[in-house]
């Protein structure tokens, strides 16, 4: 079971304020902080999502292939997640409809740092 998911950063301020807008409308605060990093979840104990400095002190780069699922209870939330998510700034990586004859609809965008994410549910 996933506890966390880190993605890198350049920017933790401008970063922040991106996720602190998706993530008011899917019902999860910040739940951890420090000067290189922020975690936000629904629960201490709960899976959270986080940005983070490089600990190395490169830059941050985008994983080739990797990407980070957010759930939501609704196509309508999915819809609402992905308009917000472009209107702060992503780019759009494949808009919300369903995929598949199974049931899962999805949308895809690039964050301000270039990492992909989805936002899902299944119908």
């Amino acid at each position: 079971m996933i506890g966390y998911t880190t993605i890198g950063t350049n920017d933790l301020a401008k970063s922040a304020s991106f996720y602190d807008a998706l993530f008011l409308t899917l019902g999860a605060d910040r739940t951890m902080e420090a000067d290189d990093f922020i975690a936000w979840g629904k629960a201490k104990n709960a899976p959270m999502f986080s940005i983070h400095i490089p600990a190395d002190g490169e830059p941050s780069t985008v994983g080739n292939g990797v990407m980070i699922a957010l759930a939501a209870a609704s196509s309508e939330t999915v819809d609402e997640i992905y308009d917000l998510a472009i209107a702060l700034g992503a780019s759009c990586e494949g808009r919300p409809g369903p995929r598949g004859d199974g049931g899962f609809y999805a949308g895809y965008f690039r964050d301000l740092d270039g990492n992909k994410l989805n936002i899902h549910c299944m119908t």
